[in-house]
C-alpha cells in the first residue's frame, strides 16, 4: 500500500484547489513517507484528495500535484504539465521572453521556469520538486527545445527545505549574458548574476501603462532597479527621466540599458535612498509630472506586514506631496501579503494625510504568463495603480 496522510480539511481549502497541506493539518500517517516522496492525501471526513510530495522538515508538509490517487508521478507527468503550461503561454500570445511555469498556478508547486529568448532558467524551490529535476529538465527540452538551461537555485527558501544552493548551467555551458526585448525596449540580462532568474518579467503590461502619461513629462522612477519604468517612460516620449535606486549595481545596469537603447541623453540614474530622496532633493529639483514607486516587497512575511504598511504609506504620501495638481502617481506592490484591498486602503490613507484627491486611471496586475489561481491567493502578488493626484 502507498504511503498515506490523513488530514483535517474542514475548510475544504485543499479540495478547492490550494496545494499546500500544513503541518497542523496532518492527523496521522499510514506507512513511512520519505522526505521528498510521493504520498496519497485523504480528508478524514470526506475521503481522497489526491497526491503530493512530502517533506517532514517543512511547515508545508505536502504540496499537492494531482487529485488523481493513481496517476503516476513520473517524466510523462511533468511533460504533460509543462506542455499544458507552455500551450497557455502560446495561446495568450506571450513574448519571446516570459515565464513558462509559475509554480502553484500551473499545478507544479515550487517550480519556476523563465524563458529568455531561446534559453531557460530553472528554480526547484522545494525538496519534492528538486527530486524530479532530471525529469523536469528532460520535459523542458522535449517541449521547448531550448539552446540551454541554467539553474538559479540560489534562493534562501531552499535552505528551509534542507536543500543546498546551486547556480550553474545544466548540461553544456553557454553565455549567460544576453539582450531581451520588452515592449520594444532592450534590456541586458545576466542569467547567472541578475536578481531572481536574471530579470523581472512580471511588470511588462504595467510598464506599457505609461504610454499615455509619459509624453513630454518629467518622470521620476523610484526603486528603478534596472530601469524598467524609466526606459519605458523615455520610449513613450518623456522629456526628462530620473531613476533612483539604493543599489549602485542596479544603477550601473540601468545606465547600461539606457545606453543600449540610445536614451542616455534624457535618462539619468542616481544611487540614493528613495525615502530620503523623496523627503529632500526631490523638492529642490522642480516639478515632476509623473512619479513611479516600484519598491521591493516590504512584507516578505505576515509578521512584517504592519511595518510594510507604514512604509508603503510613507513613500506614497511623500510622492503625492511632490506632485503638482493633475500629476500622475504610478504605485506598485509586489508583496503577496499586501492584499489589493489593503494596498488601496494604504494609498487612500496616504492621500488623506497629504490632503490630496485621487482619480484612478489604470489598475494592473500580473501578465498572463503569471496567472492568478483563484483558490491560491498567494499567486496574486503584484498590484499596480496609475492615479491622477488632484
Amino acid at each position: 500500500m502507498r504511503d498515506r496522510l490523513y488530514i483535517d480539511d474542514t475548510r475544504q481549502r485543499i479540495r478547492s484547489g490550494h496545494p499546500w497541506v500544513y503541518d497542523n493539518q496532518v492527523l496521522r500517517f499510514e506507512g513511512r513517507p520519505q522526505p521528498g516522496g510521493i504520498v496519497q492525501v485523504f480528508d478524514v471526513k470526506k475521503g481522497p484528495l489526491g497526491q503530493g510530495y512530502f517533506n517532514p522538515k517543512s511547515k508545508i508538509r505536502v504540496r499537492m500535484l494531482t487529485k488523481d490517487l493513481d496517476e503516476p508521478i513520473d517524466g510523462a507527468f511533468f511533460r504533460r504539465k509543462i506542455k499544458s503550461a507552455w500551450d497557455h503561454r502560446v495561446r495568450m500570445g506571450q513574448p519571446e521572453s516570459c515565464r513558462v511555469v509559475f509554480g502553484e498556478a500551473d499545478g507544479l508547486p515550487a517550480l519556476v521556469v523563465d524563458k529568455f529568448n531561446d534559453v531557460l532558467v530553472l528554480q526547484t524551490l522545494a525538496l519534492g520538486m528538486d527530486r524530479f529535476k532530471a525529469e523536469i529538465v528532460q520535459a523542458l527540452r522535449d517541449v521547448l527545445q531550448p539552446r540551454g538551461i541554467y539553474e538559479r537555485n540560489d534562493v534562501p527558501v531552499r535552505l528551509k527545505e534542507g536543500l543546498e544552493q546551486v547556480t550553474a548551467p545544466i548540461g553544456e555551458p553557454f553565455d549567460t549574458k544576453l539582450t531581451i526585448t520588452e515592449n520594444g525596449v532592450l534590456f541586458n540580462v545576466d542569467l547567472a548574476e541578475g536578481q531572481k532568474t536574471g530579470h523581472f518579467l512580471d511588470q511588462r503590461l504595467n510598464h506599457a501603462a505609461l504610454e499615455h502619461i509619459a509624453k513630454d513629462a518629467r518622470v521620476l522612477d523610484c526603486f528603478t532597479h534596472t530601469g524598467g519604468f524609466a526606459l519605458h517612460a523615455a520610449k513613450y516620449g518623456a522629456k526628462e527621466v530620473l531613476g533612483v535606486d539604493i543599489s549602485e549595481e542596479a544603477v550601473a545596469l540601468a545606465r547600461s540599458n539606457a545606453k543600449l537603447n540610445g536614451m542616455q541623453e534624457n535618462c539619468t540614474f542616481v544611487a540614493a535612498n528613495v525615502f530620503d530622496f523623496l523627503a529632500g532633493p526631490v523638492k529642490d529639483s522642480g516639478v515632476w509630472d509623473v512619479i513611479v514607486l516600484d519598491p521591493p516587497a516590504f512584507a516578505k512575511g505576515r509578521a512584517a506586514l504592519e511595518n510594510a504598511v507604514r512604509g508603503y504609506k510613507e513613500i506614497n504620501l511623500r510622492a503625492m506631496k511632490a506632485l503638482p495638481p493633475g500629476g500622475f502617481l504610478v504605485t506598485c506592490s509586489c508583496s503577496q501579503h499586501m492584499t489589493p484591498d489593503l494596498f488601496r486602503k494604504t494609498i487612500a490613507d496616504a492621500a488623506r494625510d497629504a490632503h490630496r484627491e485621487l482619480r484612478e486611471i489604470f489598475a494592473g496586475n500580473q501578465p498572463p504568463d503569471h496567472p492568478m489561481h483563484w483558490a491560491i491567493p498567494e499567486t496574486h502578488y503584484l498590484k499596480c495603480l496609475v492615479l491622477q493626484v488632484m
